[in-house]
């Protein structure tokens, strides 16, 4: 697992059996991109977590952080992505 921190954001980088995955948290909101191990499927955003509910599915990891900076109420660039998550996507 790997940490990072911009200003009011944290990003946590794990992987399970399954899927790897990047989780962002801002005043207690949190947001994951998840992606399968082979790294070839679409990502997937989900709220609360890495157990929440999925809400969309992206081919980029550009839009899918997009989406996680909206549900955090932060610019994209705001986002500390983790090195070990810098090449999730298609």
């Amino acid at each position: 697992m790997s940490d990072s921190d911009a200003d009011d954001v944290t990003a946590t980088y794990d992987e399970s059996e399954a899927e790897r995955l990047v989780t962002f948290e801002r005043s207690g909101t949190r947001a994951t991109v998840a992606q399968n191990v082979e790294g070839y499927a679409m990502l997937k955003v989900r709220a609360g977590g890495p157990d929440g509910d999925e809400l969309e599915r992206y081919y980029g990891f550009d839009m899918a952080l997009d989406h996680v900076a909206e549900l955090l109420g932060v610019a994209v660039h705001d986002l500390p992505v983790p090195e070990a998550a810098s090449d999730m996507g298609m």
